[in-house]
């Protein structure tokens, strides 16, 4: 478990961390497939007033178990739990293993479902390029999918994107998509979610839609649906400070 990127501590006074309010609750943010703490830069800030935030260290392990069971591994005893994209399988997985520990919970631009056959069939292709030596012509070639269309030109938006996917590597990378790949089908879990929970999404996003957010916020008990206009996959990038106002009010339910 790390704390938040260099680029987020910039936001938080470099790296002065804020005063926590005298009740806080930890919050524990996991970032998505080819994602590093940047990914959550824009919403850092946000959540200090909550209590401490930490990003999760995700690249260990080949697994959704093994991933899952890290990251619980450094987590504080109790906290508010959030995933984005691959994050949020990787949350699924932590709520099976230890349910007891996570406070409320946050689903952003990510689904419960497995993927379709071509969803798959595009992961072993993107694998196999990877190994090949192409993981940053990957990124680049996905970058207009990943957002919304108003964004597919937007030169810093598309660096963040790169740059983030090279500091993990294609050899995570790697190891993520099989993890992905594997994981477990998380729709029979969603009933039995107990927990205040916010699940936020891009209008325009094309990989988890927006019926499989639907579908979520309709199953999940006491689950309330946050759609981000502006933004495809990648809304806490694409559109940071509406991502941080929903993951405010999901602190505040």
């Amino acid at each position: 478990m790390t704390m938040a990127a260099p680029a987020s501590n910039a936001l938080l006074r470099r790296g002065a961390e804020p005063e926590l309010p005298r009740m806080s609750t930890p919050i524990v943010l996991v970032p998505g497939l080819n994602c590093t703490a940047e990914c959550y830069a824009g919403q850092i800030p946000a959540l200090w007033q909550f209590g401490s935030v930490q990003v999760a260290d995700h690249k260990r392990g080949s697994t959704m178990a093994e991933i899952a069971a890290a990251i619980l591994g450094d987590a504080p005893p109790r906290f508010a739990l959030a995933g984005f994209s691959m994050g949020g399988y990787i949350v699924f997985e932590m709520l099976r293993q230890e349910p007891e520990r996570i406070t409320r919970l946050a689903l952003i631009d990510t689904m419960a479902r497995l993927d379709t056959p071509e969803r798959l069939q595009k992961r072993h292709d993107a694998i196999r390029l990877a190994q090949a030596g192409k993981h940053r012509q990957i990124v680049a070639a996905n970058y207009a999918e990943s957002v919304h269309p108003q964004n597919a030109r937007d030169a810093a938006i598309r660096e963040t994107s790169i740059r983030m996917a090279v500091e993990n590597g294609p050899e995570v990378y790697i190891r993520q998509q099989q993890a992905i790949i594997t994981r477990p089908d998380s729709l029979p879990l969603l009933p039995t979610i107990r927990v205040p929970t916010t699940i936020i999404v891009g209008v325009a996003d094309t990989i988890t839609p927006v019926a499989d957010s639907r579908i979520m916020a309709d199953t999940i008990p006491n689950a309330e649906l946050v759609m981000i206009a502006g933004a495809g996959h990648m809304s806490p990038t694409e559109q940071p400070a509406a991502a941080a106002a929903a993951l405010v009010g999901w602190m505040q339910r």
